[in-house]
C-alpha cells in the first residue's frame, strides 16, 4: 500500500496534468470558434443572442373612474391631458403643515425601540 504522501503527490500531479489538458482544450476551442465566426460572418447578437432587459416602472398615477394607471413616462392619456396631475397621484406628498416634526420623528422612533 502506497504511502499518504506519495497518494498526495499522485493527487498533485494528476490535478496539474488535467489543468494543463482543460486549458489546451479551451484554447483549441476558442481558437475554431474564432476561425468560424471570421469564415461566416455572424455577428455578436447571432453567436450570443440577448434582449435588452425591460425595467418596470411603477405607476405613478391613477384614474379612479377607469382604474387606468400611468407611469408619468410617454404620451399622458387622455383622462390626464389638461387636467391638474397632482390630483391624479397614486401616492401623494403629505402637506407640509401636517408633517411629522422632528422631534416628534424621534420620540417614535425611541418609543419603538424600548
Amino acid at each position: 500500500m502506497k504511502a499518504l504522501k506519495d497518494l498526495l503527490a499522485e493527487k498533485a500531479a494528476l490535478e496539474a496534468a488535467i489543468s494543463g489538458a482543460h486549458q489546451k482544450a479551451s484554447q483549441e476551442a476558442l481558437a475554431q470558434v474564432h476561425q468560424l465566426i471570421a469564415e461566416f460572418g455572424f455577428t455578436a447578437q447571432q453567436v450570443f443572442p440577448w434582449k435588452p432587459q425591460v425595467k418596470k416602472v411603477a405607476a405613478k398615477y391613477l384614474d379612479e373612474k377607469s382604474g387606468a394607471t400611468w407611469t408619468g413616462r410617454g404620451k399622458p392619456p387622455a383622462w390626464i391631458v389638461g387636467k391638474d396631475r397632482d390630483d391624479f397621484l397614486i401616492e401623494r406628498p403629505e402637506p407640509a403643515d401636517r408633517a411629522p416634526f422632528l422631534a416628534e420623528m424621534a420620540a417614535a422612533a425611541a418609543n419603538r425601540h424600548r
